[in-house]
């Protein structure tokens, strides 16, 4: 296969025309089983390849990253990568207080357990924020209920 044969598959993320050239020059080596794995192996390519344009190679890590998959971005130009593709978050925001100076002291241990509720969230693949603080809330209230039974009014 050219280089610039290679090349040009790279710049346009042909998957498709990828996979027909990997069978066609590369026979005996192993080969993508569907379009998502040359997609992958396209866009770790591109964030190598010296031969692609910046702005393609920065997509590409972001690409990659987002899905978790590594990338061969040089750590050198990763800064410069992130700055033209923000990583996006979501998010929920944790918050627990009492009124009553006497129950303050259990604040951190509620907190704590809806911390690790939103992270198992997290862990399970569950990251629709809406979800996360229903799950979130759940175990604030079995936790304040394991601690204060009926003391705590929900008003």
């Amino acid at each position: 296969m050219s280089s610039s044969t290679f090349r040009l598959l790279l710049e346009r993320m042909d998957s498709a025309g990828a996979m027909k050239a990997w069978k066609e020059w590369f026979p005996d080596m192993p080969q993508p089983k569907t379009q998502e794995e040359a997609e992958i192996v396209l866009h770790y390519a591109r964030t190598v390849a010296d031969s692609v344009g910046f702005n393609s190679r920065a997509y590409s890590h972001a690409w990659l990253t987002e899905r978790r998959l590594p990338s061969g971005l040089p750590d050198h130009l990763k800064p410069r990568a992130q700055r033209m593709y923000p990583v996006q978050v979501q998010a929920v925001g944790i918050s627990i207080n009492f009124k009553n100076p006497f129950l303050k002291p259990a604040a951190d241990q509620i907190r704590k357990v809806m911390e690790t509720r939103v992270e198992e969230c997290y862990a399970e693949g569950v990251t629709d924020p809406d979800i996360v603080k229903k799950h979130m809330l759940e175990a604030k209230e079995q936790e304040e209920k394991a601690l204060f039974g009926g003391l705590i009014s929900k008003s």
